[in-house]
């Protein structure tokens, strides 16, 4: 089904923030920020809070009460304007807007650079002391504690200051030229020009010449954009590699390993147990093939649909589901879904000029807004639980400051997983015969991205920085890494790779190593969604559920490994990364069965 056959599908509402973005409460809104901001700046220089200066706990308080002021002023500008941006990069008024929240909220930057390193020069006794004397910086205690650890690797104040200041121009014009270059690419599909998002989106559909000349199209829009897709890359990729190093980390991805709150030897277990999978899920790959018809498979089959729905995914159907089924793990969780529902929190479908995949962003107060571009299939439903679930994280979080609020990766996707783990498995438990093969294949479809390709990402980005080094890589070298990363973690599998992924995703644009926080969300998720079964199993629903819960608000508290504590998880035991590996294997040897 093409674009232009699709129906009519929800957009998301906006005017319960302002009646336009021209508004005049728009602009009032904007000058009363930068004032903000102006005036947070006069207060960092009459506390000193620079390098070197004496911390005191009344300075500290100040500090953060003003940050948390201009966060939420910006959480709902941001919001505000990224919903008109995202959904139409042709939107020049959006664009304008999208420029000048970036500029006054520049200096942000660097005063958060400015606190880091002010709070560096506390030794243990100071800090100590500090927490002891002020409740409101106890109760931000991870936040300093975090700032004394990223103040290690800071480099001066001055070249911090300059960085800040330089993103825009730097990585993040690079990144928003990405952003909205790829959003208006295209391609010819049977006489009809398509967004490059449907097309992407046909590789769900039944018949294999659909497919294939749906990626074709595809990749012939991406080779026609890989020169700019090349220079953005190689700027974001650059800078960012000049920075870890200039900053004195070993490499790249230890400037990681901080933001997702996690350390090396997590990251070490982890993947060392997501390797020792890749055989089972080839296993998958090989039985798909069979499904199909066919002795192996292309890229264009990995989303195929193997088996038979007797439900008609639309998108109505799908939240129809999806409500239901969060109200059977607890009324709070339904309660939550009827809410964005009602209140129309979802853009839903693909169009030209809408960026490509799902996300969920913070709205005002507890409410949040959900993009997505919805096709009918399980697959879709599930990626709209799975943005609920960020959405219900930050349903829990809302009670908290903003700066409490802050999440790192690994631990933003844990509600997001669980959500959609919900999903699948009463999806599975209703089906029978094809529709089981069905679901099966839609579980582990998603699986097979979070971990298979999503290694290849880790190790194409990986490989990206250490080539980045020496010189600006063409486009052809990174279409020729990026099939090399897919043939490591695929294997022999796939007949048919996809060069052009690292022009695809995003998220090579944004955040360095923004992969393995994906990975690491998914088998945390189904470790806690075994822990959930077991507590069915033993009549303790209502306390995992209150306990979970808190876990979800407090993912700015505390580190990873510490959290999961908390559910007597250790993050450098390799028995853990196995057992939820464990649940996919079993998942793998069912359809196995099944296909025969």
């Amino acid at each position: 089904m093409t674009t232009t056959q699709m129906p009519e599908m929800p957009r998301w509402r906006t005017d319960d923030l302002y009646p336009s973005l021209d508004h005049a409460r728009v602009d009032a809104d904007l000058a009363a920020l930068r004032t903000q901001v102006t005036e947070l700046e006069s207060t960092f220089d009459r506390l000193g809070v620079r390098k070197g200066e004496v911390v005191t706990a009344e300075a500290l308080e100040q500090v953060i009460s003003g940050l948390n002021a201009v966060t939420l002023q910006l959480v709902s500008l941001r919001g505000y304007i990224n919903a008109f941006a995202s959904t139409d990069s042709r939107d020049a008024l959006a664009q304008q807007r999208v420029g000048e929240l970036t500029t006054l909220a520049l200096p942000l930057g660097p005063l958060r650079s400015r606190l880091t390193a002010w709070l560096g020069s506390l030794d243990d006794a100071a800090l100590e002391a500090a927490v002891q004397q002020s409740e409101p910086v106890r109760e931000h205690e991870h936040l300093v504690r975090r700032s004394v650890q990223f103040a290690r690797h800071q480099m001066t104040p001055q070249e911090e200051d300059l960085a800040a200041r330089l993103t825009p121009s730097g990585a993040g014009g690079w990144a928003k030229l990405h952003g909205n270059y790829t959003s208006q690419l295209g391609g010819t599909f049977r006489g009809e020009r398509l967004p490059v998002t449907a097309l992407r989106a046909l590789a769900t559909e039944a018949d294999e010449a659909i497919r294939r000349e749906a990626f074709d199209a595809e990749l012939a829009a991406w080779k026609d954009a890989e020169l700019v897709c090349a220079a953005c890359l190689n700027g974001v990729k650059g800078e960012a590699g000049t920075l870890a190093r200039r900053r004195g980390f070993a490499d790249p991805v230890e400037p990681s390993l901080l933001t997702n709150a996690i350390d090396r030897a997590t990251l070490d277990a982890m993947q060392a147990a997501v390797v020792r999978s890749l055989p089972d899920f080839r296993r998958y790959f090989a039985a798909k093939a069979r499904a199909l018809g066919k002795t192996g498979l292309d890229w264009w089959d990995l989303f195929a649909p193997v088996g038979r729905s007797e439900t008609e995914w639309t998108y109505a159907a799908g939240a129809r589901f999806v409500e239901n089924q969060f109200r059977a793990y607890s009324d709070k969780l339904g309660d939550f879904a009827a809410r964005a529902f009602q209140e129309d929190w979802v853009d839903a479908g693909p169009r030209d000029g809408k960026r490509g995949g799902a996300f969920c962003m913070g709205w005002k107060g507890d409410a949040s807004r959900i993009l997505m571009n919805h096709s009918p299939s399980l697959d879709s439903v599930s990626t709209l639980a799975h943005e609920l679930g960020h959405g219900y994280h930050n349903l829990l979080k809302a009670p908290r400051t903003p700066l409490q609020r802050e999440t790192p990766m690994t631990l933003a996707e844990t509600a997001s997983i669980f959500c959609e783990t919900i999903i699948q498995n009463a999806a599975l438990e209703q089906a029978q015969g094809e529709e089981k093969l069905y679901v099966l294949e839609t579980q582990l479809m998603g699986h097979a991205q979070v971990v298979v390709d999503i290694h290849s990402r880790y190790l194409f980005e990986r490989a990206v920085y250490e080539k980045r080094e020496q010189r600006e890589l063409t486009a052809q070298e990174f279409s020729d890494l990026m099939t090399w990363a897919q043939r490591e973690t695929y294997g022999d599998a796939l007949d048919t790779l996809h060069p052009y992924m690292w022009a695809v995703k995003t998220h090579y644009y944004s955040s360095s190593f923004y992969n393995y926080p994906y990975t690491f969300g998914l088998l945390f998720g189904l470790g806690l969604y075994a822990q959930y079964e077991q507590a069915r199993a033993d009549g303790t629903v209502a306390d995992f559920q209150a306990r979970y819960d808190d876990l979800l608000s407090s993912t700015g508290l505390a580190d990873a490994r510490t959290l999961a504590q908390r559910f007597g998880i250790d993050l450098h035991a390799p028995e853990f990364w196995e057992g939820s590996l464990n649940v996919i294997r079993a998942q793998i040897d069912e359809y196995v069965r099944t296909v025969g």
